[in-house]
């Protein structure tokens, strides 16, 4: 990382932006810094998104269960304390939950 100087973020004062999923809704807060976007997402439960995703990031699950599935069929759960990386353009993925999920997002 460069271009990035010490900062403190309070996440509950960041402005909260709503996507619709398939079904269900995204809530994200949202800070860029440089080239990096780091993310607090909450999915609401029953949420499936509405796309299969190339971006790559790095992903903590904080609280609930997240359901990540691979364009090749591979299906992953993640549950609080766990968390995947993958590349740009290396495998497209995409998430659900049936119960809800806070998850921490760098990309």
């Amino acid at each position: 990382m460069a271009s990035v100087p010490f900062a403190m973020t309070d996440w509950s004062r960041v402005e909260t932006t709503e996507h619709a999923g398939e079904t269900g809704i995204a809530y994200w807060r949202t800070q860029n810094f440089a080239d990096i976007r780091v993310r607090m997402v909450e999915y609401t439960p029953g949420y499936i998104a509405d796309h299969w995703c190339s971006k790559g990031h790095i992903l903590l699950c904080i609280e609930g269960e997240l359901n990540t599935e691979l364009k090749d069929g591979r299906k992953f759960i993640l549950k609080p304390g766990m968390s995947y990386q993958v590349a740009d353009e290396a495998e497209p993925h995409r998430s659900s939950t049936e119960i809800g999920a806070k998850l921490f997002i760098v990309d």
